[in-house]
Order: structure tokens, then C-alpha cells, then sequence
């Protein structure tokens, strides 16, 4: 068995955003020379995830309102965890959207299916934040 790893990097323009990653995924995965295996992508920042859907601006509009509907960021008086900082917001969000997703890889790609991309979700950015990609297989 073959295993790649490499870890992508992260700065956000804003405090909240999605960027599609799977391009930079599929590169790892190009170079690794693995043909069937899994892909792991996972977000290896508390206030940060990786998930899978589709890549329409509306809908991450209406992700965003979801979640802030959810775990709304202000007041920050609301948390118990904004002693110091002021991101409890953004580790609920991340706990909603998940850490990381797992994809089969078969015949040298990802095996998404339709419409399906990988992302990275910012919640707490404007600082470097990195995103680990562990393929294992033949």
C-alpha cells in the first residue's frame, strides 16, 4: 500500500468563507500515483471544516445565513469561551459543518458524485490555517 500527504494552506480575505479545494485535491491525488484507495481531507483548525456539496453561490449565501442563524456571532457576550477571544461562533460552526470527508478513489480520481465538490469553510480566518490531505492506497 501507497500513502501522499501534503497539507494545503489557508488566509482568508474574510473572517467567513468557502473555497472549493478540489482542484488542489485532485493534484495531490495526480501526483501520489495511487489509482484505488480514500482521499481524507481534513480541516486541522478548530474554527475551520471541510465538507462536500455543490458549488452555487446562492447556496453558500443561504449556508452562511443557516449557520448564523444557528450560532450567531454577536453578542459575544453570549459565550462562555469569549474570554479571550472572540470566536465561540465559529467553533459551533465548524462542529455543524464537520472536520473532515473521506473519497474514494477509484481509477486514479475522486469519485464524487454529481454536482459534488470539496470545500474549505472559514469561520474565524484572516490568518494562515491549513488543510491535511491523506491518501492511502494501491
Amino acid at each position: 500500500m501507497k500513502s501522499a500527504v501534503k497539507e494545503l494552506w489557508f488566509n482568508t480575505k474574510k473572517p467567513k468563507e468557502f473555497i472549493n479545494i478540489t482542484g488542489e485535491v485532485e493534484t495531490v491525488l495526480a501526483g501520489s500515483g495511487i489509482k484505488e484507495g480514500l482521499c481524507l481531507v481534513n480541516a486541522m483548525h478548530i474554527t475551520a471544516s471541510v465538507f462536500i456539496n455543490d458549488d452555487e453561490s446562492g447556496l453558500h449565501h443561504d449556508f452562511d445565513l443557516w449557520l448564523e442563524k444557528l450560532s450567531p456571532h454577536e453578542p459575544v457576550s453570549r459565550y462562555k469561551h469569549n474570554s479571550g477571544e472572540i470566536n465561540a461562533d465559529a467553533h459551533m460552526k465548524r462542529q455543524i459543518m464537520g472536520r473532515e470527508v473521506v473519497v474514494a478513489v477509484t481509477g486514479g480520481v475522486l469519485h464524487l458524485g454529481p454536482w459534488e465538490q470539496i470545500f474549505y469553510g472559514e469561520f474565524d480566518g484572516q490568518r494562515r490555517k491549513r488543510v491535511l490531505v491523506k491518501i492511502i492506497g494501491e
